[in-house]
């Protein structure tokens, strides 16, 4: 197996010599000033408990599954409230191979949005989705993913490197090649990679019925969603009428039953537009304000490279999503941040560069909607 312990001289010279051009040095950044937080803690949510056959003994040496009760698919949440605190929270839910970890600072060491939101007088909270990081995997005693020889879950991760996340969360066409214009800190991408973590047989339905648990815990929120992260957002909506307003950052997306568009065409095949709800379970995502958020290097055409054509299409199933919202009464809207001045932003535009700015295109959805009231 080849270790990589570092990147190349000669390659960083290359990319940093580029990036200085564009943007400062994130070497050192100045943190902001002191703030007073009244409460902060963690606690969990969602899941149920499974029994393992068999007799637990209590002499016996060792771990065993026997006869020992265990919990599955519960969400960790941690959460801190600043004084003089905005009346609803955000709640910041990752996207697929990561954890809540991607909301805090930074890869290059600057604030993150649990901050960045926190000072701006919101209550944050921050969930890892069940079946990541602090929410634990569904593994006890044995193999993988087994409970006393049964098999919850397959014995199967899925897990992303530098070279799948370079080209397909737009760092660069392809590794190590960057943008003319990124804004993704490509000094850090160790940093950024070291905080993945594996995929482990996702389940929608338990994280869906986790965030639903947690709004009944602290009642009405905003969703601020992350790519495999929309999906989970606008099914919680559906189910609960604590979600007072979602803003997703590239998400796929759900339609009616009665309306489901057709396939969206690639270069080579096409894609499904989304996944399908009721009519009415639709229908209550016509209640809140939606903002769709895109970066930047996405086609506008089709094009062979595979992973670019996707997203490419999926911004064409973004405004089929907004336009059948709107079209029942929604309120709907699709940001493309090239539109408002941003550009070169990744698929993680919340911790690039210039995430105060695309920070400040969220609180100004949030002051257009009237959800930034204390």
């Amino acid at each position: 197996m080849k270790q990589m312990t570092g990147l190349s001289g000669s390659f960083k010279g290359a990319v940093f010599g580029l990036a200085s051009l564009i943007m400062t040095s994130s070497a050192v950044f100045a943190q902001g000033e002191p703030m007073t937080i009244v409460e902060q803690g963690s606690f969990f949510v969602g899941g149920h408990s499974l029994q393992a056959a068999g007799e637990f003994d209590a002499g016996a040496l060792g771990y065993t599954d026997k006869g020992q009760t265990f919990w599955k698919d519960q969400m960790y949440v941690q959460y801190q409230i600043p004084a003089d605190a905005r009346k609803l929270p955000i709640v910041l839910v990752h996207g697929g191979g990561g954890t809540g970890r991607v909301w805090e600072t930074t890869p290059d060491g600057r604030e993150g949005y649990q901050t960045i939101f926190l000072r701006r007088g919101f209550p944050v909270y921050i969930v890892d989705a069940p079946r990541r990081g602090r929410s634990g995997y569904p593994s006890y005693n044995g193999p993988f993913g087994q409970l006393d020889g049964d098999e919850i879950i397959p014995n199967r991760t899925q897990r992303a490197g530098i070279q799948y996340a370079w080209s397909r969360w737009r760092i660069g066409p392809k590794y190590p090649e960057v943008f003319p214009v990124q804004q993704f800190d490509v000094e850090s991408i160790e940093s950024f990679i070291q905080h993945l973590v594996p995929d482990v047989n996702r389940d929608p339905d338990a994280v869906v019925q986790a965030l639903v648990a947690l709004l009944e815990k602290i009642g009405p929120a905003i969703l601020v969603t992350h790519s495999e992260s929309g999906i989970y957002g606008w099914k919680t909506a559906t189910l609960s009428d604590n979600v007072k307003g979602i803003v997703s950052y590239e998400p796929g997306f759900v339609f009616p039953e009665d309306s489901m568009p057709d396939p969206i065409p690639l270069f080579e095949g096409e894609m499904v537009a989304g996944s399908v709800v009721s009519n009415d379970e639709f229908a209550k995502l016509a209640n809140i304000p939606i903002q769709i958020v895109y970066g930047d290097n996405i086609p506008s055409e089709p094009i062979p490279d595979i992973p670019a054509d996707g997203r490419r299409a999926q911004v064409v199933a973004s405004q089929l999503f907004a336009d059948s919202l709107n079209g029942i009464g929604g309120n709907a809207s699709i940001l493309p941040l090239p539109s408002v001045g941003l550009f070169g932003n990744s698929h993680f535009m919340f911790s690039d560069l210039n995430n105060l700015q695309v920070a400040d295109q969220l609180s100004k959805f949030l002051a257009e909607n009237e959800l930034d009231q204390r």
